[in-house]
């Protein structure tokens, strides 16, 4: 039976001088674009990262503490959540498939529970089949190894990781089929190289910034998944799919609870001088604002059945894609609504760079830019609804 995670469990796992001290710093990391250092240790110091170490999924309900931990997280400081949202996606996936009775990734888990710090070196530019093929190139070397070369980019938390996930592909031999060859390589390898080049709109303190692998050596049984190009049912490909588009959710979620917060918190503290009334009584902002307060009871309430349902192992694999799609893009959506509502009912000066609204509008509008993005997701949904396209 998946145990229920409470408030307060969440806020002994997070309490709110914590969270204020969170915010209290997003701004100066915002406008800095620095990394979320002290947040970090912070984290550390209370096991954060060890959430899903300590919780995992399944019956002890891992991934619905971990969502709402995610969730209650990004409320305070985004860039923060989404950075450690790319560790904890590492450690669900560990999770998800041990739950399932795959142990490859188990060593994942322990490390984690060790100290180690998770990263994710998938994204590739160009690549939009995201997980099912690989612009890196991986070839064999002598020792039966293998040696990686392409660049990575949105590589979150690149000033702490210490085990990146990588994957390539390898050329089939003598005209045989290509592989995707799926494995860690701890910092400092050489030919990993961290470029500082991060300076985007908005999640600034996640410091992703592009990683160029130039023929890292990774010993042969490093690889922890050999898969075939192309789209395939593998439990490694649903665990991170299920882990990354929860997670991420979860933390545009939160952003839309914070925004929401700060525009009620607007209308009710302005006053109309021409009604002499508070703005809060005016109908038109109310029903203005009452739109995303629905879009985000909907998506709490699908993010809490996802996760309760990963959970409890229940469903198909294949119908867990076009839920998880549309479960990241509902968030994302919630959030820039909510953002959008708060800049619009704030005022003027609500409009000032420096405001929370302005940062959680620009935070919220990152969320199209990760797997899955709206048009992929829609080709998603609809593939399950009418099959693929015909050729």
């Amino acid at each position: 039976m998946t145990l229920t995670t409470t408030t307060d469990d969440l806020g002994q796992l997070l309490p709110d001088d914590l969270l204020e001290r969170f915010r209290g710093r997003a701004a100066g990391h915002d406008a800095a674009n620095t990394f979320f250092a002290e947040d970090f240790d912070d984290l550390t110091a209370v096991g954060y990262l060890r959430l899903l170490a300590d919780t995992p999924p399944g019956d002890a309900g891992g991934m619905a503490r971990a969502a709402a931990a995610q969730r209650r997280l990004a409320a305070a400081a985004p860039a923060t959540a989404l950075g450690i949202n790319m560790h904890l996606v590492w450690t669900a996936v560990a999770g998800l498939l041990a739950d399932r009775g795959d142990s490859s990734l188990r060593f994942v888990l322990d490390e984690a529970a060790q100290g180690e710090v998770f990263a994710f070196g998938v994204s590739e530019p160009g690549n939009d089949a995201v997980l099912f093929d690989s612009l890196t190139r991986v070839d064999r070397l002598p020792d039966g190894g293998f040696a990686y070369t392409g660049t990575k980019v949105f590589t979150s938390l690149s000033p702490v990781w210490t085990r990146l996930g990588i994957f390539g592909k390898l050329d089939g031999e003598d005209g045989g089929d290509a592989a995707i060859l799926h494995a860690f390589v701890p910092r400092g390898t050489p030919g990993v190289e961290i470029l500082e080049d991060w300076n985007p709109l908005g999640m600034r303190a996640t410091r992703s910034n592009t990683t160029r692998l130039d023929g890292v050596r990774v010993p042969a049984d490093a690889v922890f998944r050999t898969l075939p190009v192309g789209p395939n049912a593998d439990p490694l490909v649903f665990g991170i799919f299920a882990a990354f588009e929860t997670l991420i959710a979860s933390v545009y979620l939160g952003i839309a609870d914070r925004a929401l917060d700060l525009a009620a918190a607007a209308l009710t503290r302005r006053r109309s001088h021409v009604g002499d009334r508070p703005l809060a009584d005016d109908p038109v902002l109310r029903n203005l604002l009452a739109g995303p307060g629905m879009q985000r009871i909907g998506v709490a309430a699908e993010l809490r059945q996802v996760t309760q349902d990963l959970d409890a192992r229940a469903g198909a694999v294949a119908e867990w894609f076009a839920r998880l799609v549309t479960l990241k893009t509902h968030a994302v959506e919630a959030a820039v609504a909510a953002t959008t509502a708060a800049l619009h009912v704030g005022g003027g000066s609500g409009f000032s760079a420096s405001s929370e609204v302005v940062r959680l509008h620009r935070d919220a509008l990152a969320g199209q830019f990760h797997p899955s993005t709206e048009e992929s997701a829609r080709a998603t949904v609809a593939a399950a609804l009418l099959g693929p396209p015909s050729a």
